[in-house]
């Protein structure tokens, strides 16, 4: 079954000091609808984003990619490559501050692993290297510096999904039947560190996850820690963790080919979450590319005005109280929890980890203003 897995995924195809990317080449003065284009210094394509705060933002992508910010995108740096990473894929990252981050691969096999920094990306360490010959690594999150879930293609029958609790020098997988496909041909897309989303820090330190699936038997959520409660004793999450939920969790989305299915997930609160995707083989077509619920899952709605196109990945913005969606053929928002959506550019686009968003041929914007609500 996992051959097939592989055919549905979404595949796109320095080493030494850093390469400084210097402000004679910075491109402010150019835009993209609201995004503020950048100069990245890179033609890799970029998958993973994430902002950390105060001008700290970091990026990868394909051929062993790094890149990072200390201020807010002025110079982007491109870092030096973590060993043995000349062909990975680099499409996960995670960081704390401009010292510390965490970078993922994905690829069949031990092409998928983990690499860590601790010095601002000046040297790494290969923490963990995916063990199942068979499997294929798709999202990492973390809820703090210490506990983390990672998620990967079906191996025998099941989604894999492993946890931290140590910050990533070890990792146990959760055993759940629930976790199970039943026979059915799902997967999960690696499309932009998205397809996994965590749901508040309902198991105290550990956030519940929940994620999206693709594939012929059609787009799937599976939700965990729907009977968890603050406070749970560290056996009692285990056993929390190993109950999940995804009968319930059917996505009036496109789905039913190897090309169509949930990209990417988020949530604003406990009950409050939208899922975007579609059909990466037909990025033009709009119908079935969006879905919100307002009941921690139980239900999922099909927007009313979905965006414009296939898109792969989600965000929230609290400042601008709205949801962001992007894809290959632009970016859309919306003002109403994910109902009706607006066009906001045409770019070519990835990944979001706002304020910035990421896409192919080493492109790295920022939000500027959005349009006003109509």
């Amino acid at each position: 079954m996992m051959g097939s897995v592989r055919k549905w995924r979404l595949r796109v195809g320095i080493t030494g000091a850093f390469l400084l990317v210097t402000g004679s080449l910075h491109a402010q003065d150019k835009t993209s609808g609201p995004w503020v284009m950048q100069s990245s210094g890179t033609t890799a394509s970029l998958r993973g984003i994430h902002a950390v705060g105060a001008g700290v933002a970091w990026a990868s992508g394909t051929n062993g990619t790094v890149l990072r910010t200390e201020d807010g995108g002025y110079m982007w740096q491109t870092c030096a490559m973590p060993p043995g990473a000349e062909k990975l894929d680099f499409r996960g990252i995670w960081a704390w501050d401009e010292k510390t981050a965490m970078v993922m691969s994905s690829g069949p096999g031990d092409l998928s692993r983990l690499y860590r920094t601790a010095d601002g990306c000046s040297h790494w360490t290969l923490l963990y290297t995916n063990p199942d010959k068979d499997g294929f690594w798709d999202a990492i999150q973390y809820s703090d510096r210490k506990n983390a879930f990672l998620l990967g293609d079906p191996v025998n029958g099941r989604f894999v999904l492993i946890r931290t609790e140590d910050g990533g020098a070890t990792w146990k997988p959760i055993e759940s039947t629930d976790l199970g496909t039943g026979g059915q041909k799902l997967g999960a897309f690696a499309a932009s560190n998205s397809a996994m989303a965590l749901n508040g820090p309902v198991l105290g330190p550990v956030e519940a996850p929940w994620f999206g699936t693709s594939g012929p038997a059609g787009p799937l959520i599976y939700r965990s820690g729907l009977d968890c409660t603050m406070g749970m004793a560290h056996d009692d999450i285990e056993g929390c963790l190993r109950r999940w939920d995804f009968q319930h969790g059917k996505a009036p989305m496109a789905g039913g080919s190897a090309s169509s299915g949930v990209f990417s997930l988020a949530l604003r609160d406990g009950e409050h979450g939208v899922a975007v995707g579609g059909d990466y083989s037909k990025p033009g077509v709009s119908f079935g590319t969006a879905a919100w619920t307002a009941d921690g899952g139980g239900h999922w709605t099909a927007a009313e005005r979905p965006p414009h196109g296939y898109r792969s990945a989600v965000a929230w913005d609290g400042d601008s109280k709205a949801w962001i969606a992007v894809g290959t053929n632009g970016s859309d928002v919306s003002y109403d929890d994910g109902k009706t959506w607006g066009l906001i550019d045409d770019g070519n686009w990835n990944a979001l980890s706002l304020p910035w968003v990421v896409g192919p041929e080493g492109r790295i914007a920022k939000l500027g203003e959005l349009p006003a609500r109509k």
